[in-house]
């Protein structure tokens, strides 16, 4: 499938400090045209017709009624965490934009460090720990 033929989607950036991870990024070029705000907001005109999706990572980028008012073709935010406590809901909804996230995705990893904790509390692992490093 052509470039072109891919939904765009809207994230900050790739990389750096609030970037999507570039392994995510490049899971995610398999399925979208990746358009950043940076290039959004450089040509704004041309691209707010392309852009379909938004998916925000760890709370980026910041859903706005002005963000949402410039993009006439969007259907749905992606956000990659469990929670949308960051998203106003109802004013997304206005737009008729729907908003999906992954509520189950950190469910056994915290399961997991609960059942560690746990354990280590139990066992005094951690009192153990600093006294073998002290003595």
């Amino acid at each position: 499938m052509a470039e072109e033929e891919l939904p765009s989607v809207l994230i900050l950036d790739i990389g750096g400090t609030h970037g999507v991870l570039e392994d995510l990024a490049a899971l995610l070029k398999k399925h979208f045209h990746l358009i950043t705000m940076k290039q959004f907001l450089e040509n704004k005109e041309e691209m707010s017709k392309k852009i379909q999706s938004i998916f925000v990572f760890e709370c980026r980028p910041t859903i706005d009624h002005e963000l949402l008012e410039s993009l006439p073709n969007l259907k749905v935010i992606g956000n990659s965490g469990v929670g949308v406590d960051h998203l106003d809901l109802k004013m997304i909804s206005s737009f008729g934009v729907k908003v999906t996230n992954t509520p189950h995705a950190v469910a056994d990893p915290t399961a997991d460090l609960g059942m560690a904790l746990m354990l280590a509390s139990a066992r005094r692992l951690v009192e153990g720990n600093v006294l073998n490093f002290l003595g």
